[in-house]
């Protein structure tokens, strides 16, 4: 680990403090954000890669197991795509990890004020599965019945702008719509709540 990185998490653990003590909650939200997505960055290389990508492959595993479409080599960090003609493997790598955009949406529900420590756990994983696992899923329909030969348009541009417009989905229902997602979050627990006690 790098000195700076250390110096940088003591500063910033400083300032947090110093911030919640001073009741600032505007400074609090955009210094805590700002420290914890660099922090996290500066974790990301070998650390939050390889956890990020065995999470997807394990996503994908369950639509492979789920749909035959697909199969993983999770070891390798591998997805194999299934097709009778043109058959396709594609590597899960640092970008198709998603560690930056990750990174930047559990800084912003870490200290996003409205949720209480179990919504922040509730949509970090959430917008884990939505973001990622949808779109590779996406990715692997489109290969499976069109074959490998339109991998670059599925995984470059379908699965990029498919992609993004999930983030803006997700960005927008979590924190513009706070109180519809907050009453997400209840529905999802007393369903669960209700599922355990029958």
């Amino acid at each position: 680990m790098s000195i700076y990185l250390i110096i940088g998490i003591v500063l910033w653990l400083y300032l947090v403090s110093v911030l919640k003590r001073a009741h600032v909650p505007a400074f609090l939200f955009i210094v805590g954000t700002a420290g914890l997505f660099f922090i996290l960055i500066g974790f990301s290389n070998p650390y939050w890669v390889w956890f990020f990508t065995h999470s997807v492959i394990n996503g994908v595993r369950w639509f492979g197991n789920l749909t035959g479409m697909s199969s993983v080599m999770n070891h390798y960090g591998l997805i194999s795509i299934n097709n009778p003609t043109n058959p396709l493997t594609m590597t899960i790598d640092y970008e198709c990890s998603g560690v930056i955009e990750t990174m930047a949406f559990i800084s912003i529900v870490v200290f996003f004020p409205i949720f209480n420590r179990y919504e922040k756990a509730f949509f970090g994983i959430f917008g884990i599965l939505w973001i990622y696992v949808l779109r590779l899923a996406i990715i692997i329909t489109m290969v499976h019945f069109g074959g490998g030969q339109i991998f670059y348009l599925a995984h470059s541009i379908v699965g990029r702008v498919i992609f993004y417009i999930l983030v803006i989905i997700l960005y927008y229902n979590v924190f513009t719509y706070s109180q519809i997602s907050h009453s997400l979050y209840q529905n999802f627990r007393s369903h669960f709540k209700r599922r355990s006690q029958s």
